[in-house]
């Protein structure tokens, strides 16, 4: 019980210090839509899916928001408060290593919403994208819900690398996963040795269970099955390091 209370306490301060920093909302509220207007105002369909290139881009921009809201926020902060001492302070409380991944995890991918809502909302009354009510809830549902992958991701990069480190590791990692899964360009338009890569990736599986739903599809279970793995890798790699990283305090 005091465990609960505890990490209810953590995500509230989480959400509370997301909100006021407004580099970090701009980067992933605003940032996304910006990119979105600039390259959904081509006409026609995207080659071997039938979408539009705006409905296309549409799901590309939100799960890249996202992506950008639970992984950068994550990892940078993490890495500092291992730094200023504010995860030694968190060990003196019943907080177990769980439940400090799973805080973490969760009031990331609290933030995580207003930028795939912002992104939706730019999309339908600017580019005119039109979807089924059903649609509309259930991408919002399958994008919020998949943004826990990079959350978990996230606070293991924030416990593997030192604050100077972090930055660098975090981007490359960040931009890698967006250009090679897909969130900047198809990758379609990829050589196919880069294609046979690109479908193995959390980032490429977490945009087509979005793509899916436009098409009136079920999600494909390979890419539901990646998703599923690599968080459990993330996830569990997280709590390793926490833990690692307390029997070194």
């Amino acid at each position: 019980m005091l465990n609960t209370f505890v990490s209810r306490g953590l995500i509230k301060l989480e959400l509370t210090r997301a909100l006021r920093n407004r580099k970090f909302l701009f980067f992933s509220v605003i940032y996304p839509s910006v990119i979105f207007l600039l390259v959904s105002n081509q006409t026609g369909k995207v080659d071997g899916t039938g979408l539009s290139v705006a409905s296309y881009v549409m799901v590309s921009m939100a799960s890249f928001g996202a992506l950008t809201a639970v992984l950068m926020g994550n990892s940078e902060r993490i890495a500092k408060e291992r730094e200023g001492g504010w995860v030694r302070q968190l060990r003196l409380t019943t907080l177990p290593g769980r439940g400090y991944v799973l805080a973490k995890t969760a009031s990331a991918a609290v933030v995580s919403l207003p930028s795939i809502v912002v992104v939706f909302l730019v999309a339908a009354a600017v580019r005119d994208v039109r979807l089924d009510a059903w649609q509309w809830f259930a991408l919002t549902g399958v994008i919020w819900a998949g943004s826990l992958v990079f959350a978990a991701l996230g606070v293991a990069i924030g416990y593997l690398a030192t604050g100077d480190a972090v930055r660098p590791i975090t981007m490359i990692t960040y931009f890698g996963l967006s250009i090679l899964g897909g969130l900047w360009m198809p990758s379609t338009t990829f050589p196919q040795w880069l294609q046979d890569i690109a479908k193995w990736l959390p980032t490429h599986a977490y945009a087509a269970l979005g793509r899916a739903i436009e098409q009136s599809q079920a999600p494909h279970a390979q890419d539901i099955a990646i998703l599923v793995a690599f968080f459990l890798i993330f996830a569990g790699g997280a709590a390793w390091l926490y833990r690692k990283d307390t029997l070194k305090a």
